[in-house]
């Protein structure tokens, strides 16, 4: 049986890649902090230990489980927070990424599976977003998540120890945040029209983004930890070819609209380039936007 270590396994997305981990007959071991994840999202038959990932003492607990393999999902995931405070998501988002990279290297697992961003391209002049586009983020998340991309690239080529970074675009599905000034679009919407409020735009809601489902991510996921077409230092996209305007997904949700101006730091489009995505993992997106919508909106309804 193999060990894998979660970090962040029980935020969003990393508490569906442990829940898919067990259903594959592994071992797994979350490490959380629980400043953004939930005691809720853990899934019992996984090992549970609390700690933050800057923590010195990251390395020795690496070192007891003897993971096969590292998926690193803990950060600080939201724009608007690193905005606010640069230094602190830094601390966590880039020193926090280095000691995970330290830790798995050390801990001699097979690799590093990375949660990077489409933050990290910024705004581009060309649609849709290929890997080979000079990074231009505009936001310090966007910076963090270029820099634990450039962390790899070094573990490769001065330690000899490979981290596949995947750029996730938006995820959405049950378990999105909805509790938070900060929540992703689509739980910030539901919430508000389950409140009878208007759903509020930041911008004119023309923007896009390449909305992707949890399920296909974890399968995006799974699969950089174990495809053998790479071997460290890889940037792969994983979102969806077609993009979405936050004015459709309100239009999907139903209800009042209010206009705000936008939020510094959010870009303007997001498109994902699937094919090195298609090359590198064999993979790509199953659940359709509308269908995912719908299978979210069914979990807020019994979880909300």
């Amino acid at each position: 049986m193999k060990t894998y270590i979660v970090t962040g396994g029980a935020g969003f997305i990393g508490s569906h890649l442990v829940d898919g981990l067990l259903l594959k007959g592994a071992r797994v071991v979350v490490i959380d902090n629980l400043s953004t994840g939930k005691k809720q999202n853990l899934n019992p038959k996984a090992k549970f230990i609390k700690m933050d990932i800057r923590s010195p003492r990251l390395g020795r607990v690496f070192r007891r489980e003897r993971p096969y393999g590292v998926f690193h999902l803990a950060a600080i995931p939201r724009v608007p927070i690193s905005v606010e405070d640069p230094v602190g998501t830094s601390d966590v988002n880039i020193t926090g990424t280095v000691n995970v990279f330290r830790a798995a290297k050390d801990a001699e697992a097979k690799r590093v599976v990375f949660a990077s961003s489409s933050s990290v391209y910024g705004d581009q002049k060309k649609l849709p977003l290929r890997e080979t586009m000079a990074p231009n983020p505009l936001s310090p998340y966007g910076l963090q998540k270029l820099v634990g991309e450039q962390f790899a690239v070094l573990f490769r080529d001065l330690y000899k120890f490979p981290v596949v970074c995947l750029r996730y675009f938006n995820v959405y599905g049950p378990r999105i945040d909805f509790d938070s000034g900060y929540s992703l679009v689509l739980g910030k919407f539901l919430k508000q029209h389950s409140e009878g409020k208007p759903l509020t735009i930041y911008g004119d809601g023309k923007q896009t983004r390449g909305f992707c489902y949890v399920e296909d991510v974890v399968a995006a996921t799974q699969k950089g930890m174990t495809s053998s077409k790479m071997r460290g230092g890889e940037v792969i996209n994983v979102g969806q070819s077609v993009s979405t305007s936050v004015e459709e997904l309100a239009r999907l949700i139903g209800g009042e609209v209010q206009y705000f101006p936008p939020r510094p730091g959010d870009v303007r489009h997001t498109k994902a380039d699937m094919r090195r995505a298609k090359r590198l993992l064999n993979w790509e997106p199953n659940v359709t936007f509308e269908e995912g919508v719908r299978r979210t909106q069914q979990w807020f309804q019994s979880h909300g």
